[in-house]
């Protein structure tokens, strides 16, 4: 089974760290609808397929500093 199979949930702190942006860049993302996200608390919860669905929009973005 692949992970876009087994969506898994993640953090804040794990999708940044995933995504190698800083906390206020992930947050803009997310106001201003490019990332989508449901708040938890005092955090967000992102599924893993929505950061795969931002890259593959983002071309210029992924090949920044995703492997």
């Amino acid at each position: 089974m692949s992970l876009i199979e087994k969506d898994v949930v993640l953090t804040t702190n794990e999708a940044i760290r995933y995504l190698k942006i800083s906390k206020p860049t992930f947050l803009k993302y997310i106001h201003m609808g490019k990332i989508k996200a449901i708040k938890a608390g005092k955090g967000w919860r992102i599924l893993q397929s929505e950061l795969y669905r931002f890259l593959q929009g983002n071309p210029s973005f992924s090949n920044e500093g995703i492997e």
